[in-house]
């Protein structure tokens, strides 16, 4: 698992720094390998482990072809590959050439399969739900942050001069992600697989930023993806400490019916205090990160002209509040069904704490004293899109 790990996260390193299309799709397959692998390896739930890696592979090949074949059209167009000349040439070229605008759209669409953007999430959730919950932490944060590294350049650089070419695409499947993923989300009673569609909405709260291709986006969507990269491996943490107790009493695999959620605050109140604040920060809450991350991402769309996608996105995040705080309550205010406790073990992996408390210690703080961090980030944001140029 180590070694697949590794190759993964050098490929996302990759990814979010290299100004070349060719070498951006090498980076991609070395992440992306490395992941259908991992989500292979679950210990217990096999046949649902290898069903979501099979799944995410043939996913990641439809966006890898899309990529690659976008790459080749923006090539025929430009004669070039580098981020800079492309922006350069679309310059030049007088009119709305087809295959330019057909290449671009490719990119991007390949792009936000990564991401997990409706309608290109498919099978993303049935990923997140098979693979082991350490791999769907990793997944969920990093290969997010990644993707929107690399659209940000490709968007804000290559593609600045199609800006409104490219608007509809934007507003339309941020839209549809805000939309699906929260409505969808209200009828999930698998924990894991909430969450899932929980990351497809913020798929969509992540692309509002966008629009618009305003400055304030640069140190915005880094913000947003740090705060949401906390609270899911937080998240995730936590439910891989909720378990079922097998046969023989020991530690079975995680308890991720939401009944099995019921009283937890009772049974361990820092593991669900924890939780509660994961869940209040995907909410976007006041005085957690997350509230902060979508603050900035919809003011760099309003500063952007977007208000009607900032209107959308709000009431999208006050009905996504619901389910959020709907195993809030389940853990705090509704008692275990008699009998129930005999079959759920609460683990003790002190690592495994030491990550949920730390990263709800970042939430929390990253809520409050937000101005550092951004100011970082604003200042990087100039290194993301000005290599090479």
């Amino acid at each position: 698992m180590y070694p697949l790990a590794l190759f993964a996260v050098g490929g996302m390193m990759l990814f979010t720094c290299v100004t070349d299309l060719v070498f951006l799709f090498v980076a991609l397959e070395v992440f992306s390998l490395p992941l259908y692998l991992l989500v292979a390896i679950a210990r217990r739930r096999r046949y649902l482990s290898h069903e979501a890696a099979l799944k995410y592979f043939i996913l990641g090949a439809f966006s890898s072809a899309i990529y690659l074949f976008g790459v080749a059209l923006i090539y025929g167009a430009t004669t070039v590959t580098d981020v800079n000349m492309i922006a350069t040439a679309i310059v030049n070229i007088s009119d709305a050439d087809p295959l330019l605008l057909a290449g671009a759209v490719m990119i991007v669409v390949g792009l936000m399969f990564k991401i997990g953007a409706v309608p290109f999430h498919s099978w993303v959730p049935d990923a997140y739900q098979g693979a082991p919950t350490a791999v769907t932490a990793f997944m969920g944060a990093a290969t997010k942050a990644a993707a929107t590294a690399a659209l940000v350049r490709v968007m804000f650089v290559a593609f600045a001069p199609l800006e409104w070419e490219l608007s509809w695409l934007i507003w339309a499947v941020a839209i549809a992600s805000m939309v699906y993923g929260t409505v969808v989300a209200l009828v999930q009673t698998d924990v894991k697989r909430m969450l899932a569609y929980s990351g497809v909405a913020h798929a969509g709260f992540i692309l509002v930023a966008f629009a618009g291709l305003e400055g304030e986006a640069l140190a915005a969507l880094p913000f947003y993806l740090l705060a949401y990269g906390l609270a899911t491996i937080g998240a995730f943490a936590v439910v891989s400490q909720v378990r079922e107790r097998a046969e023989d009493g020991g530690v079975g695999a995680e308890a991720v019916r939401l009944g099995q959620w019921a009283g937890l605050g009772k049974r361990s109140p820092l593991l669900a205090g924890s939780m509660a604040l994961f869940l209040l920060s995907f909410a976007g809450i006041p005085l957690t990160a997350g509230f902060i991350g979508k603050f900035e991402a919809f003011s760099a769309a309003v500063a952007g002209g977007a208000w009607p996608l900032v209107l959308i996105a709000v009431l999208a995040s006050a009905v996504a509040a619901f389910f959020y705080v709907r195993l809030i309550v389940l853990m705090f205010f509704t008692d275990a069904p008699e009998g129930s406790e005999e079959t759920i073990a609460i683990e003790d992996s002190a690592l495994t704490r030491v990550v949920i408390y730390v990263t709800a210690a970042a939430v929390l703080v990253l809520g409050i004293l937000p101005s550092g961090v951004l100011n970082v980030f604003a200042d990087a944001s100039v290194l993301l899109v000005g290599v090479g140029g």
